[in-house]
């Protein structure tokens, strides 16, 4: 039975490589389902799935041990290593009406920003920086992480640094380059983000990119790491820079909002909000917001007018500023996107037809 579901790990892999999916979800009682280009396509020339079907797969992926804390936990986070396609995956499984259900998505190497389709120029400027506090954010599956490791691999491969990451579960693994790098996997490596964030002033850190901020502690130590000469990069699922602003202010007690303003608006370097939207040509195109805190988004940060920042980007072009119906305007533009996707994924699109 062991080998038998080794055998259908394989070939459920094998098949996401093949069709170029990007995520495979696997749960009893339905066939498996790939999505490609952010369609769900059920195999359908596979088996409908049982419940030993899901239970096998995962202990071929993490060991008997890590099942058990599936039991204990109702979800386990966790990586794998599928040697025969060189492919890295993220996977989660989790409990839904008493049987085991398993989310795993394709992690590809790390890649250069032109490979991704991103601004070059503007993001390598925050990857030279000394110190500060630069967020990549936007809902899930849009390729945070994949930027984020970008943005690492530019000081990896150009500065002599310490990188230590805290992931959960670690997804790109990085080659050393110029620098030294230190992964480490909340849940294995270490007890949680918090602790391990703790934990990097004793360890003659540089650089250090969080895989997400979940907890106002998390974010308080991440906000002090980057005002005491660190180079701090993470994540939030949210929608753009003023929302990203409110969700850390908020995620604080009434009486410690100013503090962590203040704080905020000194130490942030920048947020870069994106999209994956589908091309004319095939597959998907990053559409982007970006801000940069200058001496005027900074003031807005620090008095509470965050509902300002929308405007403070969008006359801010000539600053390296882009919000994000200027971005998928000029896709429409190239010939990239049509017109119809761009009004789709516009968190304004009365806006986006004035720019059209």
């Amino acid at each position: 039975m062991e080998q038998q579901h080794r055998e259908l790990l394989h070939t459920l892999l094998m098949t996401l490589m093949r069709e170029q999916g990007s995520d495979l979800h696997l749960s009893p009682g339905r066939k498996p389902f790939i999505r490609i280009h952010n369609e769900l396509i059920p195999l359908s020339t596979m088996n409908t799935l049982e419940p030993m079907d899901t239970i096998g797969v995962l202990t071929a992926m993490v060991g008997p041990d890590r099942v058990k804390q599936l039991g204990e936990r109702q979800e386990l986070d966790f990586s794998y290593d599928f040697p025969e396609g060189h492919m890295r995956l993220r996977g989660n499984a989790f409990v839904r009406q008493e049987v085991v259900s398993i989310a795993l998505r394709s992690i590809q190497k790390v890649k250069d920003f032109n490979e991704l389709g991103l601004p070059a120029e503007l993001l390598m400027e925050f990857t030279r920086k000394q110190q500060g506090f630069f967020l990549v954010v936007g809902p899930v599956g849009v390729g945070k992480s994949t930027t984020m490791s970008a943005m690492v691999d530019v000081i990896n491969r150009e500065r002599k640094e310490h990188i230590v990451t805290i992931e959960h579960p670690i997804e790109h693994i990085f080659e050393e380059k110029n620098s030294i790098i230190d992964q480490r996997e909340v849940g294995i490596d270490t007890e949680s983000f918090q602790s391990a964030l703790g934990a990097v002033f004793r360890q003659d850190a540089d650089v250090i990119m969080i895989g997400e901020m979940r907890t106002p502690e998390t974010i308080a130590t991440a906000v002090t790491a980057a005002e005491t000469g660190h180079l701090v990069f993470s994540t939030l699922h949210t929608n753009n820079a003023s929302q990203t602003i409110d969700r850390i202010i908020d995620s604080f007690p009434g009486d410690q909002q100013s503090q962590i303003r203040s704080q905020l608006a000194n130490s942030l370097l920048g947020i870069f909000s994106q999209r994956l939207v589908p091309s004319l040509h095939g597959g998907l195109v990053p559409a982007y917001e970006f801000m940069r805190n200058t001496n005027a988004t900074a003031n807005l940060i620090r008095e509470g007018r965050t509902h300002e920042i929308e405007t403070v980007i969008e006359t801010g072009y000539e600053q390296g500023m882009m919000s994000m119906n200027r971005s998928l305007a000029e896709l429409v533009r190239r010939g990239d996107v049509a017109v119809e996707e761009a009004m789709r994924y516009s968190l304004n699109p009365r806006g986006l037809e004035q720019l059209l």
